[in-house]
Protein backbone atom coordinates (compact mmCIF):
# COMPACT_ATOMS: atom_id res chain seq x y z
CA UNK A 1 0.00 0.00 0.00
CA UNK A 2 1.43 3.41 -1.05
CA UNK A 3 2.59 5.78 1.78
CA UNK A 4 0.92 8.50 2.83
CA UNK A 5 3.24 10.67 2.72
CA UNK A 6 4.43 9.58 -0.81
CA UNK A 7 0.52 9.84 -2.07
CA UNK A 8 0.54 13.65 -0.57
CA UNK A 9 4.09 13.90 -2.91
CA UNK A 10 2.26 12.79 -5.91
CA UNK A 11 -0.62 14.31 -5.58
CA UNK A 12 1.03 18.25 -5.74
CA UNK A 13 2.77 16.90 -9.07
CA UNK A 14 -0.35 15.87 -9.94
CA UNK A 15 -2.15 19.13 -9.00
CA UNK A 16 0.63 21.08 -11.03
CA UNK A 17 0.24 18.98 -13.95
CA UNK A 18 -3.16 19.55 -14.22
CA UNK A 19 -3.31 23.43 -14.03
CA UNK A 20 -0.54 23.11 -16.96
CA UNK A 21 -3.20 20.80 -19.11
CA UNK A 22 -5.64 23.32 -18.47
CA UNK A 23 -3.54 26.31 -19.57
CA UNK A 24 -2.68 24.24 -22.59
CA UNK A 25 -6.41 23.87 -23.05
CA UNK A 26 -7.56 27.17 -22.44
CA UNK A 27 -5.48 28.91 -25.00
CA UNK A 28 -8.11 27.45 -27.74
CA UNK A 29 -11.00 27.90 -26.07
CA UNK A 30 -13.14 30.99 -26.61
CA UNK A 31 -15.96 31.94 -23.95
CA UNK A 32 -19.35 31.22 -25.83
CA UNK A 33 -17.82 30.71 -29.32
CA UNK A 34 -15.96 27.51 -31.45
CA UNK A 35 -12.92 26.66 -30.07
CA UNK A 36 -9.63 27.43 -32.24
CA UNK A 37 -8.13 24.14 -31.87
CA UNK A 38 -8.99 21.54 -34.81
CA UNK A 39 -11.99 19.07 -34.16
CA UNK A 40 -12.16 15.45 -35.31
CA UNK A 41 -14.31 12.48 -34.14
CA UNK A 42 -14.28 9.20 -32.82
CA UNK A 43 -15.61 6.54 -34.49
CA UNK A 44 -18.34 6.28 -32.03
CA UNK A 45 -19.11 10.11 -33.44
CA UNK A 46 -17.34 11.58 -30.00
CA UNK A 47 -15.22 14.62 -30.66
CA UNK A 48 -11.37 14.87 -29.97
CA UNK A 49 -9.61 18.00 -30.63
CA UNK A 50 -5.68 19.12 -30.91
CA UNK A 51 -6.00 20.26 -27.87
CA UNK A 52 -7.23 16.83 -25.79
CA UNK A 53 -4.34 15.24 -27.81
CA UNK A 54 -1.98 18.33 -26.69
CA UNK A 55 -2.88 17.95 -23.34
CA UNK A 56 -3.13 14.00 -23.36
CA UNK A 57 0.85 13.83 -24.45
CA UNK A 58 2.16 16.35 -21.98
CA UNK A 59 0.17 14.65 -18.97
CA UNK A 60 1.39 11.31 -20.41
CA UNK A 61 5.25 12.73 -20.44
CA UNK A 62 5.19 14.29 -16.86
CA UNK A 63 3.15 11.75 -15.04
CA UNK A 64 5.12 8.66 -16.74
CA UNK A 65 8.45 10.35 -16.63
CA UNK A 66 7.85 10.89 -12.59
CA UNK A 67 6.84 7.08 -12.18
CA UNK A 68 8.11 4.66 -14.72
CA UNK A 69 6.99 1.99 -13.17
CA UNK A 70 2.81 2.78 -13.04
CA UNK A 71 0.30 1.62 -15.46
CA UNK A 72 -1.27 4.27 -17.86
CA UNK A 73 -4.97 4.80 -19.34
CA UNK A 74 -5.80 7.48 -20.94
CA UNK A 75 -9.53 8.40 -23.05
CA UNK A 76 -7.15 9.70 -25.92
CA UNK A 77 -4.12 7.10 -25.51
CA UNK A 78 -4.61 3.75 -27.12
CA UNK A 79 -4.98 1.53 -24.47
CA UNK A 80 -1.92 -1.01 -23.55
CA UNK A 81 -3.19 -4.05 -22.02
CA UNK A 82 0.07 -4.26 -19.92
CA UNK A 83 -1.66 -1.45 -17.39
CA UNK A 84 -3.35 -4.69 -16.23
CA UNK A 85 -0.31 -6.08 -14.82
CA UNK A 86 0.70 -3.09 -12.54
CA UNK A 87 -0.36 -2.58 -8.97
CA UNK A 88 -0.75 1.11 -10.21
CA UNK A 89 -2.01 2.98 -13.48
CA UNK A 90 -2.68 6.77 -14.01
CA UNK A 91 -6.02 7.09 -15.13
CA UNK A 92 -6.52 10.45 -16.76
CA UNK A 93 -8.83 12.28 -19.23
CA UNK A 94 -6.97 15.47 -20.59
CA UNK A 95 -10.57 17.07 -21.60
CA UNK A 96 -13.55 15.47 -19.69
CA UNK A 97 -16.81 17.93 -21.59
CA UNK A 98 -14.90 17.57 -24.75
CA UNK A 99 -18.15 18.97 -26.36
CA UNK A 100 -18.48 21.59 -23.90
CA UNK A 101 -14.76 22.73 -24.52
CA UNK A 102 -15.27 22.86 -28.34
CA UNK A 103 -18.42 25.35 -28.22
CA UNK A 104 -17.30 27.50 -25.51
CA UNK A 105 -18.91 26.27 -22.23
CA UNK A 106 -17.48 26.45 -18.80
CA UNK A 107 -18.07 23.03 -17.57
CA UNK A 108 -15.10 21.27 -18.68
CA UNK A 109 -12.23 19.64 -16.63
CA UNK A 110 -8.62 17.76 -16.91
CA UNK A 111 -8.47 14.61 -14.46
CA UNK A 112 -6.43 12.86 -12.99
CA UNK A 113 -6.67 9.84 -10.90
CA UNK A 114 -4.25 6.91 -9.44
CA UNK A 115 -5.95 3.55 -8.94
CA UNK A 116 -3.95 1.14 -7.07
CA UNK A 117 -5.43 -2.74 -7.24
CA UNK A 118 -8.26 -1.19 -8.80
CA UNK A 119 -8.94 1.61 -6.14
CA UNK A 120 -8.57 5.15 -6.72
CA UNK A 121 -6.05 6.39 -4.05
CA UNK A 122 -5.50 9.90 -5.66
CA UNK A 123 -7.63 12.34 -7.74
CA UNK A 124 -7.58 15.64 -9.00
CA UNK A 125 -10.12 17.34 -11.05
CA UNK A 126 -9.24 20.71 -12.40
CA UNK A 127 -11.99 23.14 -13.98
CA UNK A 128 -9.62 26.08 -16.16
CA UNK A 129 -12.12 28.51 -16.47
CA UNK A 130 -13.04 28.95 -13.05
CA UNK A 131 -9.82 28.13 -11.80
CA UNK A 132 -11.32 25.61 -9.32
CA UNK A 133 -9.14 22.62 -8.47
CA UNK A 134 -10.89 19.42 -6.46
CA UNK A 135 -8.42 17.22 -4.86
CA UNK A 136 -8.15 13.97 -2.38
CA UNK A 137 -5.81 11.63 -1.01
CA UNK A 138 -6.85 8.40 0.44
CA UNK A 139 -7.40 8.82 4.21
CA UNK A 140 -6.47 12.55 4.07
CA UNK A 141 -10.02 14.25 3.39
CA UNK A 142 -10.79 16.14 -0.12
CA UNK A 143 -10.40 19.84 -0.76
CA UNK A 144 -11.51 22.50 -3.44
CA UNK A 145 -8.28 24.77 -3.66
CA UNK A 146 -7.29 24.90 0.20
CA UNK A 147 -10.74 24.29 2.19
CA UNK A 148 -11.80 20.91 3.10
CA UNK A 149 -15.01 20.02 1.28
CA UNK A 150 -17.69 17.35 2.17
CA UNK A 151 -20.90 15.48 1.04
CA UNK A 152 -24.78 17.10 1.73
CA UNK A 153 -26.12 16.61 5.16
CA UNK A 154 -29.12 15.90 3.48
CA UNK A 155 -30.73 12.67 4.87
CA UNK A 156 -33.69 11.99 2.52
CA UNK A 157 -33.50 11.43 -0.94
CA UNK A 158 -37.33 13.38 -2.16
CA UNK A 159 -36.49 16.73 -2.41
CA UNK A 160 -32.68 16.88 -3.26
CA UNK A 161 -31.09 18.46 -5.61
CA UNK A 162 -30.07 15.91 -8.33
CA UNK A 163 -27.37 16.68 -11.62
CA UNK A 164 -27.08 13.86 -14.64
CA UNK A 165 -27.90 13.64 -18.17
CA UNK A 166 -31.68 15.20 -19.04
CA UNK A 167 -32.90 11.71 -20.13
CA UNK A 168 -31.71 9.83 -17.23
CA UNK A 169 -32.78 12.32 -14.75
CA UNK A 170 -36.08 12.22 -16.86
CA UNK A 171 -36.44 8.35 -16.29
CA UNK A 172 -35.29 8.80 -12.45
CA UNK A 173 -38.13 11.51 -11.84
CA UNK A 174 -41.22 9.01 -13.56
CA UNK A 175 -39.90 6.33 -11.03
CA UNK A 176 -42.49 8.92 -8.88
CA UNK A 177 -39.56 10.54 -6.68
CA UNK A 178 -39.55 14.22 -6.14
CA UNK A 179 -36.19 16.09 -6.88
CA UNK A 180 -34.75 19.73 -7.62
CA UNK A 181 -33.86 19.36 -10.30
CA UNK A 182 -30.34 21.27 -11.77
CA UNK A 183 -29.14 22.82 -14.78
CA UNK A 184 -26.71 19.66 -16.46
CA UNK A 185 -22.95 19.43 -16.29
CA UNK A 186 -21.45 18.23 -19.29
CA UNK A 187 -18.34 16.80 -17.72
CA UNK A 188 -18.85 14.01 -15.23
CA UNK A 189 -15.98 14.71 -13.32
CA UNK A 190 -16.88 17.93 -12.04
CA UNK A 191 -20.74 16.48 -11.73
CA UNK A 192 -18.95 14.13 -9.26
CA UNK A 193 -16.95 16.80 -7.56
CA UNK A 194 -19.70 19.32 -6.85
CA UNK A 195 -21.71 16.10 -5.23
CA UNK A 196 -18.22 16.12 -3.35
CA UNK A 197 -18.59 19.58 -2.17
CA UNK A 198 -22.29 19.69 -1.53
CA UNK A 199 -23.25 21.99 -4.25
CA UNK A 200 -26.13 19.42 -4.86
CA UNK A 201 -26.88 16.77 -3.19
CA UNK A 202 -27.19 13.58 -5.59
CA UNK A 203 -25.53 13.08 -8.82
CA UNK A 204 -26.29 10.32 -11.70
CA UNK A 205 -24.35 8.73 -14.64
CA UNK A 206 -25.67 6.69 -17.75
CA UNK A 207 -23.91 3.37 -18.27
CA UNK A 208 -20.74 3.18 -20.20
CA UNK A 209 -19.16 5.79 -18.56
CA UNK A 210 -15.28 4.75 -18.46
CA UNK A 211 -12.97 4.51 -15.99
CA UNK A 212 -11.26 7.72 -17.02
CA UNK A 213 -14.51 9.50 -16.05
CA UNK A 214 -14.87 8.53 -13.36
CA UNK A 215 -11.47 7.66 -10.92
CA UNK A 216 -10.35 10.86 -10.09
CA UNK A 217 -13.71 11.96 -8.73
CA UNK A 218 -14.34 8.65 -7.23
CA UNK A 219 -11.60 8.96 -4.56
CA UNK A 220 -12.96 13.02 -3.88
CA UNK A 221 -16.16 11.80 -3.85
CA UNK A 222 -15.07 9.24 -1.10
CA UNK A 223 -13.22 11.37 0.76
CA UNK A 224 -15.46 13.97 1.11
CA UNK A 225 -17.78 11.50 2.73
CA UNK A 226 -19.69 10.73 -0.48
CA UNK A 227 -20.14 7.16 -2.22
CA UNK A 228 -20.11 6.31 -5.87
CA UNK A 229 -22.91 3.08 -6.26
CA UNK A 230 -23.07 1.25 -9.17
CA UNK A 231 -26.83 0.40 -10.38
CA UNK A 232 -26.02 -3.04 -9.22
CA UNK A 233 -25.11 -2.07 -5.98
CA UNK A 234 -21.33 -2.02 -6.03
CA UNK A 235 -18.48 0.51 -5.73
CA UNK A 236 -16.87 0.50 -9.10
CA UNK A 237 -13.65 -1.39 -9.61
CA UNK A 238 -10.70 -0.49 -11.95
CA UNK A 239 -8.02 -1.24 -14.16
CA UNK A 240 -10.00 -4.25 -15.57
CA UNK A 241 -10.26 -5.30 -18.81
CA UNK A 242 -13.15 -3.54 -20.01
CA UNK A 243 -12.93 -0.15 -18.41
CA UNK A 244 -16.79 0.92 -19.15
CA UNK A 245 -19.10 0.84 -15.82
CA UNK A 246 -23.00 0.91 -14.94
CA UNK A 247 -25.03 3.32 -14.63
CA UNK A 248 -23.71 5.12 -11.60
CA UNK A 249 -25.13 6.97 -8.20
CA UNK A 250 -23.77 9.61 -6.19
CA UNK A 251 -24.10 11.18 -3.07
CA UNK A 252 -24.21 10.55 0.65
CA UNK A 253 -24.14 6.66 0.78
CA UNK A 254 -27.56 6.38 1.98
CA UNK A 255 -29.11 8.32 -0.48
CA UNK A 256 -26.83 7.24 -3.07
CA UNK A 257 -27.57 3.28 -2.46
CA UNK A 258 -31.53 4.40 -2.70
CA UNK A 259 -30.62 6.06 -6.18
CA UNK A 260 -29.04 3.14 -7.31
CA UNK A 261 -31.93 1.12 -6.11
CA UNK A 262 -33.98 3.88 -8.86
CA UNK A 263 -31.20 3.27 -11.60
CA UNK A 264 -32.18 -0.33 -11.63
CA UNK A 265 -35.78 -0.26 -11.94
CA UNK A 266 -35.14 2.40 -14.33
CA UNK A 267 -33.09 -0.38 -16.14
CA UNK A 268 -35.39 -2.71 -16.03
CA UNK A 269 -38.64 -0.22 -17.13
CA UNK A 270 -36.28 0.27 -20.68
CA UNK A 271 -35.72 -3.15 -21.12
CA UNK A 272 -39.51 -3.74 -20.95
CA UNK A 273 -40.40 -0.94 -23.33
CA UNK A 274 -37.63 -2.97 -25.48
CA UNK A 275 -39.34 -5.84 -25.48
CA UNK A 276 -42.45 -4.16 -26.12
CA UNK A 277 -43.84 -5.16 -22.46
CA UNK A 278 -44.20 -2.00 -20.67
CA UNK A 279 -44.06 -2.39 -16.92
CA UNK A 280 -47.38 -1.80 -14.75
CA UNK A 281 -47.57 1.15 -12.65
Amino acid sequence: MTSASALADLLTLVRDAAREGGRMALAHWREGGTTTASVDYKSGGSPVTEADLAVDAYLGERLRRAEPGFGWLSEETADDPSRLERRHVWVVDPIDGTRSFARGDADWTVAIGLVEDGIPVLGAVYAPVTDEMYAAVRGAGATLGDAPIGVSARRELSGSRIVGPKPLVDAVLEEGRAFERTPRTHSLALRLVRVAEGRVDVGVAEAHAHDWDLAAAHVILSEAGGALIGRDGRVPVYNRRSTKHTAVAAGPEPLARELADILRAVDLRRVAIEDGTPRRR
